[in-house]
């Protein structure tokens, strides 16, 4: 008794304390509104920024937790921040206000992040991204990201960027891409859960789709049941907006966007987005478990591994879904890199050029 006694007054001390150290973050001006508590925000901050003088990109800026941070931080930065959705945009200004050093970019990272260095002409100094969906996000049941609120089954996270909804997944899908689709986000369901969905088609709103999971596992514990229903909710929230296909685009594209001595920092929130960029980090290819090798047997690449990190039990109390959070940190190297697609592609290019001279040779004199 005397155990469950002290435990629940250090989880009540812990939620008072929090709530003044948020009330203290609202006063200062990082989050005037709840739209999403930043995760690990001071040890992104603090890894970022090796030249005050660089230039830094927040790939996703969400409610502007990092980019404010950033900024208050290191009021002479110039930060460029780019979210695909105008509403998350809309919540940073109004807690970042007008500040010359800073630019947002309604789009994606994997085309804004190109846009921005071919802007300025200069390389990046740190790229950010805190990849997944923002809490406000989840929060609002007309997004339909959450199996908790009737909502429609919508769940883009850039209404003007994303044309297809998880309404045109959930109901036009085949059965066997539903079941592919569930199974790489390790749903041992899959197969019954898809065969259950598109016996119930159509399905128009999130509590349907709620209904039909459940429904396919009536042996399983409420626990299990509300896991299936992440894993299934998440699959097509990630399908809809092509979150991975974004991942690895980028991932190919960042040694030629950051300087050498320049840091790529990166919030990962399940296994899918962090075996990419753990790879990426390792091998300088998102495919890839090995790093390549110098002909010493050294080995090189664009990326030299700084860091990885979860979050305390601390931040986990008072933030719960930092639970599945991590970080990792890596610094650009001096290597000169080319990824696997534009080795692909100059391969491609050199076999096109010797097959037309092979064709055309030169007439001698």
């Amino acid at each position: 008794m005397l155990f469950c006694f002290v435990h629940k007054k250090f989880a009540l001390i812990s939620f008072v304390g929090f709530s003044g150290r948020r009330l203290q973050r609202i006063k200062s001006g990082i989050i005037r509104k709840a739209y999403h508590v930043p995760v690990l925000a001071e040890e992104c901050v603090d890894w970022l920024v090796t030249d005050v003088d660089g230039l830094y990109i927040d790939g996703t800026l969400g409610g502007g937790g990092h980019s404010s941070l950033l900024l208050k931080r290191y009021p002479e930065i110039e930060l460029c921040s780019i979210d695909q959705d105008s509403i998350a945009i809309a919540a940073a200004q109004e807690v970042i206000g007008n500040n010359e050093r800073w630019q947002t970019y309604e789009t994606n990272f994997d085309s804004g992040i190109e846009q921005i260095v071919r802007e300025k002409n200069r390389l990046a100094s740190g790229v950010l991204l805190d990849l997944g969906v923002s809490s406000r996000q989840l929060d609002d049941a007309e997004r339909g990201f959450s199996f908790r609120h009737l909502g429609p089954l919508d769940m883009r996270l850039g209404k003007d960027q994303t044309k297809i909804t998880a309404q045109d997944i959930i109901n036009d899908w085949e059965q066997n891409n539903l079941r592919l689709l569930f199974r790489e986000n390790d749903e041992p369901m899959a197969s019954l859960i898809a065969k259950r969905i598109v016996a119930a088609r159509p399905i128009t709103n999130t509590l349907e789709l709620k209904e039909i999971v459940e429904n396919a596992m009536p042996r399983s514990t409420p626990k299990a049941k509300k896991k299936s229903l992440a894993r299934i909710f998440q699959a097509i929230r990630i399908a809809v907006n092509d979150e991975l296909g974004a991942l690895e685009r980028i991932l190919n594209q960042l040694p030629s966007l950051i300087k050498p001595g320049g840091r790529l920092v990166v919030l990962a929130y399940h296994s899918l987005e962090d075996r990419r960029v753990k790879r990426a980090i390792r091998s300088g290819d998102f495919r890839s478990t090995q790093p390549p090798q110098d002909s010493f047997g050294n080995p090189i690449g664009p990326w030299r591994s700084l860091l990885r990190l979860s979050p305390s039990e601390e931040e986990i109390l008072q933030n719960p879904r930092a639970r599945s959070a991590r970080l990792r940190v890596a610094e650009r190297t001096s290597y000169r890199w080319s990824s696997p697609d534009q080795l692909r592609r100059k391969n491609d290019d050199d076999y096109e050029y010797w097959k037309n001279k092979k064709r055309n040779p030169r007439k001698r004199r």
